[in-house]
C-alpha cells in the first residue's frame, strides 16, 4: 500500500503545522516536540511508545501527545493507519487556556489516547477547511475543538522534581548541547563540565528529558532544521548548520522524526509564506 504524507501551515490557524498522512511501513524514532501533537485517526491503527507505555488509537480516536514527551509512532495493524494531525505551539494552546480562564498555565493531556466522537469530527473538520484553503472555518472550527480538548482532558502539568544537583547538571548540559549542534562533546567531556560522573548525568538526562544525550542531541537538530528550513534555507546548508554530515544524512533522521522529507516540510512553508503575504 502506498504511503502518502503531506505537511503544511495555514495561516487561519496561527503557530501550528498540520499533517495530513497514510503509514504502512513507517516507523517514527524516539523523539519529543517541542509543542503539542493533537490528531484524529481516520482509518487503521497507530501504536506508540509514550514515556515507556504502549498506547493503541484506532479509527475515530484522538491521539494527545505532550510537549517535550518521548515518544514513537508505528502501525498497528499490517493495513497501517492515516490520520489528520495538528501540532499547536505551547503559547497557542497556553493563550487559549487563558482565555478560557482555565486553572492551569501549561495545559497537560493525561490521557494519550481519548474516544470522543464530537471532539473528532471538529479536529477532521477544521482539519479539511485548513487544507482547502477556508481560513475562517478552519480559525473557527480549530479553535472551538482546541478550547473543548482543554475543558475536557486537560490539567496542570506535573511537576517531575531532580535532585538539586541532577538538575543543575541537566541544566547546564542541556544549554551545552544547544550550543554545540555541530560538534558536541562526547558524553565524559559532557559530564566533566557540567561537574558530574558520565553515569550519574546519564541517568538524571534521562529522567528528566526522557532521552539520553545523543537522542535528545538528534531531536534537537531537527528542530533547529525545520526553523531554518522555515526561514527558507536550503536543505543541503541546513544540514552542515545543524551538525548532520550531509542532506542525506538530515533527510533520513527528519522523517523518521517528522514524518516528511526536509524539502516537502519547506515547499509547505513556502506555500504559506505566500499565503499569508500574498503581495510578496
Amino acid at each position: 500500500m502506498k504511503e502518502l504524507a503531506h505537511f503544511w501551515r495555514h495561516p487561519a490557524v496561527p503557530e501550528t503545522d498540520l499533517l495530513k498522512a497514510r503509514y504502512v511501513t513507517h516507523r517514527f524514532s524516539r523523539h519529543v516536540h517541542d509543542g503539542y501533537a493533537i490528531g484524529v485517526i481516520v482509518t487503521g491503527v497507530e501504536e506508540f511508545d509514550y514515556r515507556g507505555t504502549t498506547h493503541r488509537a484506532g479509527a475515530g480516536e484522538l491521539v494527545l501527545v505532550n510537549p517535550e514527551s518521548v515518544h514513537t509512532g508505528q502501525a498497528g495493524t499490517p493495513e497501517g493507519w492515516s490520520y489528520r494531525m495538528l501540532y499547536p505551539s505551547i503559547e497557542a494552546l497556553t493563550s487559549i487556556a487563558t482565555e478560557l480562564r482555565a486553572p492551569f498555565a501549561t495545559p497537560h493531556f493525561p490521557r494519550q489516547v481519548v474516544r470522543d466522537d464530537a471532539v473528532a469530527a471538529l479536529l477532521a473538520r477544521a482539519h479539511q477547511a485548513a487544507e482547502r484553503g477556508d481560513a475562517l472555518a478552519a480559525s473557527t472550527l480549530s479553535r472551538t475543538m482546541f478550547a473543548r480538548l482543554l475543558t475536557r482532558y486537560a490539567a496542570p502539568r506535573p511537576v517531575r522534581p531532580l535532585s538539586p544537583a541532577g538538575g543543575r547538571a541537566v541544566r547546564e548540559a542541556l544549554e551545552l548541547l544547544h550550543e554545540s549542534l555541530v560538534d558536541p562533546p562526547a558524553l565524559e567531556e559532557l559530564a566533566a563540565a557540567v561537574g558530574a560522573r558520565p553515569f550519574g548525568l546519564l541517568r538524571a538526562f534521562k529522567e528528566a528529558t526522557g532521552l539520553p544525550p545523543h537522542a535528545y542531541l538528534t531531536s534537537l537538530r531537527v528542530r533547529t532544521a525545520r526553523r531554518l528550513l522555515l526561514d527558507g534555507v536550503r536543505p543541503a546548508q541546513v544540514a552542515a548548520e545543524v551538525g548532520f554530515t550531509d542532506q542525506a544524512h538530515l533527510t533520513r533522521h527528519f522523517r523518521r522524526i517528522v514524518g516528511v522529507p526536509p524539502a516537502a516540510y519547506q515547499r509547505a512553508a513556502g506555500t504559506y509564506k505566500t499565503e499569508k503575504n500574498p503581495s510578496t
